[in-house]
């Protein structure tokens, strides 16, 4: 049995043969996978060098030039290979056409190639530029180098990959298709702008731990782990608020993390268990101030990534410019539901409400949760343009302010655009004293088995004690964000999503 049939026992005919190429290819001290080749343009500079030639144009410029091999014909004394390049900020892979003569290179290196090279190969080629009969733009070769032997073939780039097949092998999706690059580039532009946007503002950015004793800032429930040197058990973040607030006591003025956070929760179409959150806090502000820098965060991802902000999704087209919507939580749902809801409602009368629009509901909710579902299930999936939904109950987020003219509500709003929450923010709550009474609550609510009930939290504590300027403050979901701005699924727009393994 040999070296490699022992490492890979279960390979297929192509791949063997492959194999079998790279083992001739060290017996013949050829090396398959050199450090350095020839590479003196690549595929975009070459085009954007010689691009004007027309059909059957010759130069004598010589360019060493280097890629993958995407499409490869070898006829008798004419090979033809294109092979792609790198996609960049600037392109999504730019291709460019070789041509390998038997009266350029000799028979000797013109059979190599038909016998060593590969689809999905990488090599380098070194030749003059020209532009074909039928006026493709091409290097003609006179010496040429494998950079690289693929041992697994490319997926058939003219058809169409399975979308499990795209999430579980992404190297392969991104080879294949360039609405994959694409997604990646995207992205890169949208993170980008939020940065400069956040830059152009003030704000500062901030990396806070990953690793953390209690886990707070949201209601969800938590990764654990253990800690070997302190022999202590720790849990991956849920979200980036407690320590960017620390900061915030500490003096700084503008704050804000691009952060992965965890949460051990449900996988589906737009939920992932790590996912990208942007939170950024502003002293002095409140929740106006902070929905402000919220909405210009991504109208100027928009112009910056799809060059308009008017996007065309199943429900409608959404409009992103001009002034955007607020709408309380309590005279909203009235208006749905045809009657007055208020925070006073009785909860028996909130459970026929959701009997009679399908609304499912656990009995020992409170009032405030029912509303809470009730809106998010007759309300919020028809919300098309961007809008600001405020007034929540106080269950809503234990870390917002108490409104500032009704007692029996926060002020708080969630962003819906599409029918999907986007983002959150609120006039943050900066009385230590209030704020322990609900972190109290909350891990009464842990103790009592709320696996997603936050933790009571004394350092942090201890730190508000200290004292806090009056602020706002904002969680965007970047992930969620890519899924408005191209209408693909959450697993779309992460570049490596968390999969179930399969067998």
């Amino acid at each position: 049995m040999t070296e490699q049939s022992a490492a890979t026992p279960s390979l297929s005919e192509q791949e063997q043969v492959r194999h079998e190429k790279r083992a001739r290819l060290l017996a013949e001290g050829v090396p398959p996978y050199p450090i350095e080749v020839p590479r003196t343009h690549s595929a975009a500079a070459v085009h954007a060098a010689w691009g004007h030639l027309t059909a059957g144009e010759e130069t004598t410029d010589v360019v060493s030039v280097s890629g993958r091999v995407v499409f490869i014909r070898n006829t008798g004394k004419l090979c033809f290979a294109t092979i792609q390049d790198g996609f960049t900020q600037a392109d999504s892979g730019i291709r460019l056409q070789v041509m390998l003569s038997l009266a350029e290179i000799g028979q000797e290196r013109l059979d190599a190639w038909k016998a060593d090279i590969d689809l999905g190969d990488f090599v380098s080629v070194t030749g003059t530029v020209i532009s074909s009969r039928r006026g493709e733009l091409s290097v003609l070769a006179t010496a040429w180098q494998l950079a690289s032997k693929a041992l697994r073939p490319l997926p058939t780039l003219h058809k169409e990959l399975g979308e499990e097949t795209r999430v579980r092998q992404r190297y392969a999706d991104l080879v294949a298709r360039p609405e994959a690059r694409d997604m990646v580039r995207l992205r890169a532009l949208v993170t980008r702008s939020i940065r400069e946007t956040l830059h152009s503002e003030g704000y500062l950015e901030l990396e806070t731990p990953v690793l953390q004793l209690v886990h707070g800032g949201a209601a969800a429930r938590p990764f654990g782990t253990h800690l070997n040197a302190f022999d202590i058990d720790m849990t991956l973040r849920i979200a980036l608020e407690l320590f960017l607030k620390r900061a915030m006591v500490g003096g700084a003025d503008r704050v804000y993390e691009l952060g992965r956070i965890f949460r051990n929760e449900g996988i589906d179409s737009s939920h992932s268990a790590e996912f990208t959150m942007l939170e950024a806090y502003q002293a002095w502000g409140d929740q106006k101030s902070i929905a402000a820098i919220t909405q210009k965060v991504i109208v100027e991802a928009a112009d910056a990534a799809l060059g308009t902000r008017v996007i065309q999704s199943p429900a409608g087209e959404i409009n992103l410019d001009g002034e955007w919507a607020w709408k309380p939580v309590y005279p909203t749902l009235s208006e749905a539901v045809g009657e007055e809801i208020t925070p006073q409602t009785d909860v028996a009368v909130l459970r026929l409400i959701a009997v009679a629009h399908g609304v499912a509901h656990d009995p020992g909710w409170t009032a405030q949760k029912l509303v809470m579902e009730l809106f998010g299930e007759i309300v919020e999936p028809h919300l098309l343009q961007p809008t600001f939904v405020c007034d929540y109950p106080p269950i809503a987020q234990p870390l917002a302010r108490q409104h500032r003219d009704n007692p029996d509500l926060i002020e708080a709003w969630d962003l819906i655009v599409g029918g999907v929450e986007r983002a959150t923010g609120f006039s943050e709550l900066i009385d230590p004293v209030i704020q322990r009474e609900r972190l109290v609550a909350q891990s009464l609510k842990a103790a009592a088995g709320d696996l997603e009930a936050m933790q009571l939290d004394e350092d942090f504590l201890a730190a508000l004690e200290f004292g806090a300027p009056p602020m706002g403050g904002l969680g965007l979901g970047l992930d969620r964000l890519m899924m408005l701005f191209t209408g693909a699924g959450i697993r779309e727009t992460i570049l490596f999503p968390l999969l179930k393994p399969q067998g």
